[in-house]
């Protein structure tokens, strides 16, 4: 019998996750500042994003993003972070309150946005949009909350051989896993990595004059290890795909791919190859 894919019980395991990953991804702040700050800036510029601005942050985790958008819109603006864990997002009102920015925090999935319609001037979601199930509720979702002529802004995965920072451990774990393929309908960090297929996801949605830029996003840390480390505290799906192996499975596996990750170590720094798409649209 075919396994079908259940997205109530994915949507559950994902906020399980980020319930417990909040902290950690929280902590890791100032690199993800570093690493994924200047393509924000890219995503705010094309959303429209200015002094005055109401934004709307889908799958918004602990709100750094958030923050770059509150820092532009200044006090006469609002920014609405929205996730589906609520631990995550007491993070990002934390890291909100120690920055002196204004932000008001909704736990809301991002495929039914409970907000009222036609009343933000963007929508912005960095990273969040390939995991929802139900791709085109979460686009009409936020096509709802626009003004006319409001605009979305998101950020994705370009292809699994551009982002080998995050490919190569999944290939690692699944192989030694025995993991099947995904399954059909599965949503997954490369889901809309083609700007083809970005570009049409969108259009189907009821978007227009959608704007894709491919965006290099290289993840600099001091060494293989300390990547490993991140991705090991942050990254809570790749413990539920290693969860059918004992102990000394799991050190095996975490081994293999510390040394695949030794692969993009150079003159004692260590450079994972990442690259994104930015895009932008009409409602």
């Amino acid at each position: 019998m075919t396994k079908t894919f259940d997205p109530n019980n994915y949507k559950q395991t994902t906020r399980d996750q980020w319930q417990q990953a909040a902290e950690a991804w929280s902590d890791y702040g100032p690199l993800l500042r570093r690493w994924l700050g200047p393509a924000t800036e890219q995503m705010l510029d094309m959303a429209g994003v200015s002094a005055g601005s109401r934004v709307l942050d889908v799958a918004a985790g602990a709100g750094d993003q958030s923050l770059q958008a509150a820092e532009r819109v200044g006090p006469r603006g609002h920014v609405v972070a929205t996730d589906i864990a609520p631990r995550i997002l007491e993070c990002a009102a934390e890291n909100a309150r120690l920055a002196g920015l204004a932000l008001e925090t909704r736990v809301l999935d991002g495929e039914n946005l409970d907000v009222p319609a036609g009343t933000f001037d963007a929508v912005v979601s960095r990273v969040g949009l390939i995991f929802f199930p139900d791709q085109q509720a979460s686009l009409l979702s936020m096509k709802r909350a626009l003004k006319p002529g409001g605009r979305l802004g998101a950020i994705v995965y370009s292809t699994a051989e551009a982002n080998r920072f995050f490919s190569l451990p999944v290939s690692i774990i699944r192989r030694r896993a025995k993991l099947p393929a995904p399954l059909p309908a599965q949503p997954g960090p490369f889901s809309l990595g083609s700007p083809e297929v970005l570009e049409n996801t969108l259009t189907q949605a009821g978007f227009q004059d959608v704007e894709i830029r491919r965006v290099s996003a290289p993840l600099c840390m001091p060494s293989a290890a300390a990547c490993l480390e991140f991705e090991q505290q942050s990254f809570g799906a790749l413990h539920q795909m290693l969860s059918g192996l004992s102990e000394s499975e799991r050190g095996d596996a975490w081994a293999e791919i510390l040394a695949g990750l030794s692969e993009f170590e150079r003159d004692g720094a260590f450079e994972g190859p990442c690259e994104l798409l930015v895009v932008a649209a009409h409602s």
